[in-house]
C-alpha cells in the first residue's frame, strides 16, 4: 500500500544535533516576468536515526508526524555520501578487470 507523503531529495548543511540533520532543499524556478531561472534555498529539520549521516550527503527525506516543535521529516535513505560517494550501484556499469589492464600497459 502506497501512502501520499512528501518525499524531497537536499543535502546536509548540518549534523550538529543528536539524532537531528538540517537538510537545504534547493528549488529552481524561471521568473514569472523576466524568465531568469531563480533559486531559492528551504532548510528542513529531519530526524536521523543512526545519527551517522554527516555533512555533504545527498538524502532523501519523508514527511511523518510532529516528533518534535519544529522537526517533521524523516531520512528515509541516503543517496550519496559526502565526498560525492554514490551508495546506489550503477546499473549496467562497465567491469575492469586487472589482468586487461596489464595486458594494455606491456
Amino acid at each position: 500500500m502506497t501512502n501520499d507523503r512528501r518525499r524531497l531529495i537536499g543535502r546536509v548543511v548540518s549534523d550538529k544535533m543528536e539524532k537531528t540533520v538540517v537538510v537545504a532543499i534547493e528549488r529552481r524556478k524561471a521568473h514569472r516576468v523576466y524568465k531568469k531561472v531563480v533559486k531559492s534555498t528551504k532548510k528542513i529539520y529531519a530526524h536521523d536515526e543512526s545519527n551517522s549521516i554527516e555533512v555533504g550527503s545527498v538524502v532523501q527525506v519523508v514527511e511523518s508526524k510532529p516528533l518534535s516543535k519544529t522537526k517533521r521529516w524523516v531520512v528515509e535513505q541516503v543517496l550519496e555520501g559526502p565526498g560525492g560517494r554514490v551508495f546506489e550501484p550503477i546499473v549496467g556499469g562497465v567491469e575492469v578487470t586487472p589482468a586487461a589492464d596489464e595486458e594494455a600497459a606491456s
